[in-house]
């Protein structure tokens, strides 16, 4: 199976657990350092990230990885793609779609996810003519 693959499955599991907010699978899929880094600047580290699911805070009801390009560098991978969730953190809607990078390490002779950093989609900035 091709690095992308692996990762494309990689990321079918990682999405699933989220939206079942299996704690146990995602703490298996996640490496000691994790970080995520969200749309609005804040950083979790990884028992952060899966305190969310294990105080019942967030209720994620459908997570989708869309529109993944795939490049990998040896033992790591960088998986860019749109991250559209329809969810809920404390009772407060946080849906959202994201512009989403994931950072992939081998591990053991399988990828463990180092990071993740969400960015809200934006039309790029063009010099003298604004956002087009």
């Amino acid at each position: 199976m091709s690095v992308e693959e692996q990762v494309r499955e990689f990321g079918r599991v990682w999405a699933a657990a989220e939206e079942r907010g299996d704690t146990e699978v995602l703490a298996g899929l996640a490496t000691e350092g994790f970080r995520l880094v969200g749309p609005l600047g804040f950083v979790l580290d990884r028992e952060q990230w899966l305190a969310r699911y294990r105080d019942g805070g967030l209720v994620t009801e459908k997570l989708a990885w869309s529109g993944v390009e795939v490049r990998g560098f040896g033992g790591t991978a960088i998986a860019i793609g749109v991250h559209e969730q329809v969810a809920t953190h404390r009772g407060n809607p946080v849906n959202g779609r994201f512009r989403a990078t994931h950072v992939l390490v081998r591990e053991d002779d399988r990828w463990r996810l180092a990071g993740i950093h969400l960015s809200p989609i934006g039309a790029p900035f063009v010099p003298g003519g604004g956002a087009r």
